[in-house]
């Protein structure tokens, strides 16, 4: 490119378009549709619903998956949570007491067989 050539593109703004006059809307009179550049508007709309209904769904999905972590949290066994506090456990254990005034009173009633074998698990009488 010479000198020339940057001075009749610097005039026009479109190389190839020496010697002609520039169209009023800057496109060139041969370009089949003007508004190409603007096309992508067109199905603007429909976009911003598709990548709505994408959000919307990420946003589901996400909130499923919580969900799901929560449940479980719930059915795990976590003995921090689950298990009773050595505080509680000492004062069910303070509560216990042992005494032998009633066992006496305890075999009378009882329906056990005293004479009876000892039980071994898997073996059968």
């Amino acid at each position: 490119m010479n000198r020339a050539d940057i001075g009749k593109m610097a005039v026009s703004g479109v190389p190839g378009s020496e010697g002609k006059d520039p169209v009023a809307n800057g496109h060139a009179e041969n370009e089949s549709n003007p508004f190409a550049e603007y096309m992508w508007m067109e199905n603007e709309e429909e976009y911003n619903r598709q990548v709505e209904e994408e959000l919307l769904e990420q946003e589901f999905l996400e909130r499923c998956f919580q969900e799901m972590l929560d449940e479980e949290d719930q059915d795990w066994f976590i003995p921090e949570r689950d298990l009773p506090s050595v505080g509680q456990i000492q004062q069910q254990l303070n509560g216990l007491s042992v005494s032998d005034g009633n066992a006496e009173e305890i075999l009378r009633k009882s329906i056990l067989n005293p004479e009876a074998k000892e039980f071994v698990p898997g073996v059968k009488y």
